[in-house]
């Protein structure tokens, strides 16, 4: 079986404090912008991806979390699919996702990483809509900081990083990155394309679909940073057992 990776990602500050992820670095190098990662059509780069169930003047680019294809890679992702590069990266290797112009995430809110894996080995020609299954998710690290910012593990970074497991399978995947900003949730989501080298036999479980994983009913689409630090009730299923702790990088 072949694997696509999603990163389901925050993106950079952009005067409203809404950002993009862009760039991948591995090894301590930063890649070109949108060369691993799909570029996407959004008329607006930076906004938000919102619930349906918001109102109608909250939401933009007629773009859903709970409902179509935009919540897999972001608006027009796929269209951008055949240019964008494969990246190939050893299992166990970190890779992290780098905010665009220079912006770091000044949003209070959880980050979460997905992956993929692409049909017949060709994530160039995937389009998301296989199984999905978390590699790791981060959300309070300072339980002294201000919950409404820095006590949230991503807050004021400009990049996001997780570790590829050293068990999952070989072959090629969507790595996702969801970054969300809670109260009234907004997610900013890219996808990067990458071949996994040197996997190992792990049967990555539980699973999801993207649109299904998210829906206006759960617990997170209704948190209040207010009120002082609490449990963050994370979206979708739990983080494959396979995968190993992950690290926040500024």
């Amino acid at each position: 079986m072949k694997f696509s990776a999603v990163v389901l990602a925050a993106t950079a500050q952009v005067a409203s404090a809404h950002y993009f992820f862009d760039t991948v670095v591995v090894n301590g190098a930063s890649t070109p912008s949108f060369r691993y990662i799909r570029d996407f059509t959004r008329p607006t780069r930076y906004n938000p991806i919102k619930l349906s169930a918001n109102p109608a003047v909250d939401i933009r680019d007629n773009s859903y979390i709970d409902q179509g294809t935009d919540s897999r890679c972001n608006q027009g992702a796929f269209t951008n699919a055949g240019k964008t590069q494969v990246l190939e990266i050893a299992a166990g290797s970190d890779i992290s996702f780098k905010l665009g112009v220079g912006a770091t995430i000044q949003h209070p809110g959880p980050s979460l990483f997905y992956m993929s894996k692409a049909p017949n080995n060709d994530v160039k020609s995937y389009d998301g809509s296989g199984d999905w299954f978390k590699i790791a998710q981060t959300g309070v690290c300072n339980t002294q900081g201000d919950f409404t910012t820095n006590a949230w593990c991503t807050w004021d970074k400009n990049t996001v990083t997780t570790t590829i497991p050293k068990s999952v399978p070989s072959g090629e995947y969507l790595l996702r990155i969801h970054k969300s900003h809670v109260n009234q949730p907004e997610h900013f989501v890219s996808c990067a394309q990458i071949k996994v080298t040197g996997g190992g036999s792990g049967s990555p479980s539980p699973t999801t679909k993207f649109p299904g994983a998210y829906k206006a009913s759960d617990s997170y689409a209704n948190f209040s940073i207010y009120g002082g630090v609490k449990d963050f009730p994370f979206p979708g299923p739990a983080v494959w057992s396979g995968a190993q702790a992950k690290r926040f990088i500024a």
